[in-house]
């Protein structure tokens, strides 16, 4: 597996697309100036405490305040407050918490009248990012996240990532990591910390550590709100959560960037440093890896796959759906529960990827095509499981309905990634597919076609200006197609076609 990170940069933001074998899995977006990202830590202001909902609304510096529920205050809340009123005045300067004296924890099915008052301050953590008109969802159980492991101030308990399963090794990293963890903090062992060394682990904690000292060095004698400890900009937090062995480039078209990168690789990746590249071709950096023209056949209302089968995605305002189709294509299976296993296996594939492209939260219900055997069900639900593995959001898959619905849920912090991918219609008014996508449309039916042996003879008869993109140069998409098929295609330009339309014809019909 080959995995690369495409940065391209703009005066106002930066594009992240992340390919694995070529494929565009994962596409991120950072605005420059975006000051409500997730991980973000805030010294905030309590607003309206409503007792029926059991919640707060707090006040960070966004238009529409934020949401923090009374589960999400954290066990050790109390101790946070005396902490911030201490720390606050700017003479209490023990940002290690050896000698902090503890409160007790709050009850769980208490009440936020006991604990929050309006006109508080509270350091809050975004956990969720502003979406459509709500404000951002927030915790006062803090967290900062580093390589290896998270460090959990005003806790004491270690726990290990559910991804790693050998008992042995969650049992190394449980010991040395309450060997090297300082009083008061809690730590969360992540997956890539599997066979690293004590001192790697050290390494990072005192990092964590660090950042956690400089952050309340800015609480005494600040306003409220404040933003006061910022997560990792977009490039670096990519880096940190998914840098591995597989990675064989970065490439940027950013030089200043670029230097950033290398850098951070020097302190998480070292080894890897020499991988990162400048792109200084004229050619745009997302159109010579191929990214532009993903983004366009994968963010429409109808994506395209392999044998001719598509998905259908549709959003509403409760949940997304998404829809498998087998398309017209020619059944080379032994009978209909293999063609829909096999059309059910491919569109698992894709739906995992889509989900990560487009970053889809909340509740989906996708709509297999039914099959009638239980091992045929089971099968679609490993397979579905092992590609969502790569997913780092959290999520989670239900079995196969005997109607052929699988139901996922996956938690939402962000808002989901829409792409237009239509262009204006040159025929008459209104909006079109844009001409990229109409082509892998035409190469998809072009393969179930030729897949039938009594099609001996090809025509493709479609708009003058298609045909005239088709025909272009020597090395012409029809000839790369002659190569691919070793058979000719005879593209016959029909002037009474409108501008998507098209047909293939063979000597038969």
């Amino acid at each position: 597996m080959k995995t690369e990170l495409i940065i391209r940069s703009n005066s106002s933001d930066i594009d992240f697309a992340l390919l694995r074998d070529g494929k565009l899995i994962e596409l991120n977006n950072e605005t420059t100036g975006n000051k409500f990202s997730v991980g973000d830590i805030f010294l905030a202001k309590i607003g309206k405490v409503l007792t029926g909902l059991n919640a707060a609304f707090v006040n960070v510096g966004y238009p529409k305040d934020g949401f923090l529920h009374y589960h999400d205050l954290g066990a050790q809340v109390n101790s946070l407050n005396a902490f911030i009123k201490k720390v606050s005045t700017g003479k209490y300067k023990e940002f290690t918490l050896k000698n902090f004296r503890f409160e007790e924890d709050i009850n769980k099915n208490g009440s936020i009248n006991d604990t929050l008052k309006t006109g508080q301050n509270l350091l809050v953590q975004i956990v969720k990012e502003p979406i459509s008109t709500k404000g951002p969802r927030l915790s006062s159980e803090l967290s900062i996240a580093g390589r290896f492991l998270v460090l959990v101030p005003f806790s004491n308990r270690v726990s290990v990532s559910q991804k790693i399963e050998d008992p042995k090794e969650k049992e190394r990293l449980k010991r040395l990591a309450k060997s090297i963890k300082p009083k008061g903090f809690g730590v969360i062992l992540r997956t890539v910390a599997q066979g690293k060394k004590v001192a790697e682990l050290d390494k990072d904690l005192q990092n964590s550590l660090d950042r956690w000292k400089t952050m309340c060095k800015s609480i005494a004698n600040t306003n409220t709100p404040t933003k006061i400890l910022s997560e990792l900009n977009r490039a670096s937090s990519i880096l940190r959560d998914v840098m591995n062995e597989s990675f064989t480039s970065i490439v940027t078209n950013d030089e200043t960037l670029k230097v950033e990168i290398k850098e951070y690789l020097q302190e998480i990746y070292p080894e890897k440093e020499e991988i990162v590249k400048l792109h200084t071709s004229e050619v745009p950096i997302f159109e010579k890896y191929g990214i532009e023209r993903q983004i366009k056949t994968s963010f429409g209302k109808t994506v395209s796959m392999s044998k001719g089968a598509y998905l259908v995605i549709e959003h509403t305002e409760a949940l997304h759906v998404i829809d498998v189709n087998s398309g017209n294509r020619s059944n080379k299976a032994g009978s209909q529960e293999d063609t829909a296993l096999e059309v059910n296996l491919i569109s698992a594939t894709e739906v995992a990827r889509q989900l990560q492209l487009r970053d889809m939260g909340g509740i989906i219900v996708v709509d297999f095509i039914d099959m009638h055997k239980v091992e045929n069900r089971n099968k679609l639900f490993q397979h579905l499981k092992e590609q969502m593995a790569f997913d780092r959001t959290k999520h989670k898959i239900l079995p196969p309905s005997k109607f052929g619905l699988v139901q996922i849920t996956r938690q939402r912090v962000r808002p989901e990634l829409s792409i237009k991918t239509t262009e204006a219609n040159p025929n008459k008014n209104g909006e079109v597919e844009a001409p990229i996508v109409l082509l892998d449309k035409i190469e998809a039916d072009l393969e179930k076609f030729i897949s039938n042996p009594k099609n001996k003879k090809i025509q493709l008869h479609l708009h003058p200006f298609i045909a005239a993109y088709l025909l272009k140069g020597v090395n012409s998409i029809r000839f790369k197609w002659y190569l691919k098929h070793k058979k000719w295609i005879t593209i016959i330009p029909r002037d009474a076609y409108t501008y998507l339309h098209y047909r293939f014809k063979s000597p038969r019909d």
